[in-house]
């Protein structure tokens, strides 16, 4: 995507037609030189979504699900895992000013926690517009994408020197694609415990399930793992945030689920994630 001139600062690729030349941010527009352009929303996300990228017109995570785990890091609930991931981002070796993507940003905490530790170019990608207004409305000095990660991101290539996926779904080739030499990637997945009690109690069992060692196979063509280890804490939640975290992750019987919730006072809940860290391969 990229055409061999120096990147610009905000590295994003033209989606129109499959353009994919350097968009330039104006006022209220991204504009590339063919002359598409792309219209920033009044409060300050740009879509990039095409036609052909849409599931629905309503893709992504609803507002109400976004808005709970908005909610729940207000609260200090799962902000282990933000925390440990913002400090692996400040000790890596990386330019200044490096360009950060977040494929899958949500609420857009997790670019902000690492902001707060270094200087960077934040990108947050979502497919969600609800999840890209929310984040943008929050912090405005970052740039918010309304694109879907799990195909061709919307970025030059080799313009990222870090991406993130906490929880959320990626492209391998395209993710090595737009890292720049030496980028580095850093992926947080539930691990087999994660919430087991809550799984328990409300779908009457708790199967654990094993994610790391699938990811790992599933990036191997285009990335080497250097470091792999677990972010996991017992916190005693009340009903309210236990209703939280059901919005905020399940799908579909959210409703259902939370009737059985109606006699819990309180819980202890393992909030338990593993978070690997990989660097684009060798000659990729």
């Amino acid at each position: 995507m990229s055409s061999g001139r120096s990147l610009p600062r905000v590295p994003l690729a033209c989606t129109v037609r499959d353009c994919g030349l350097p968009l330039e941010k104006r006022e209220r527009e991204y504009v590339c030189e063919y002359g598409h352009t792309l219209d920033i929303a009044r409060s300050g996300y740009v879509n990039l979504l095409q036609p052909q990228d849409r599931r629905s017109s309503n893709a992504g995570d609803s507002k109400d699900a976004i808005a709970a785990r908005a909610s729940l890091l207000a609260a200090g609930v799962g902000r282990a895992l933000i925390n440990a991931v913002a400090a692996k981002a400040a000790a890596l070796d990386l330019p200044g000013d490096p360009v950060v993507v977040d494929l899958g940003s949500g609420s857009g905490d997790a670019i902000a926690a690492i902001a707060e530790r270094r200087s960077v170019i934040g990108v947050g990608i979502d497919l969600a517009t609800a999840a890209a207004e929310h984040a943008a409305r929050r912090f405005p000095s970052h740039t918010w994408v309304v694109a879907n990660a799990d195909r061709r991101l919307p970025l030059l290539d080799r313009s990222v020197h870090l991406l993130l996926s906490l929880y959320g779904r990626r492209n391998p080739e395209d993710a090595a694609r737009v890292l720049a030499d030496e980028g580095r990637m850093i992926i947080a997945v539930p691990a087999p415990d994660d919430l087991v009690e809550l799984r328990a109690h409300v779908q009457g069992e708790a199967l654990e399930r094993e994610r790391g060692d699938t990811l790992v196979a599933a990036h191997q063509p285009h990335f080497t793992l250097i470091e792999r280890g677990l972010v996991s804490e017992t916190l005693t939640l009340d009903r309210e945030l236990l209703l939280l975290l059901l919005r905020g992750t399940y799908r579909g019987a959210r409703r259902a689920l939370a009737d059985r919730l109606a006699s819990v006072e309180r819980m202890e809940v393992t909030l338990a994630s593993e978070v690997l860290v990989l660097r684009r391969a060798a000659g990729d």
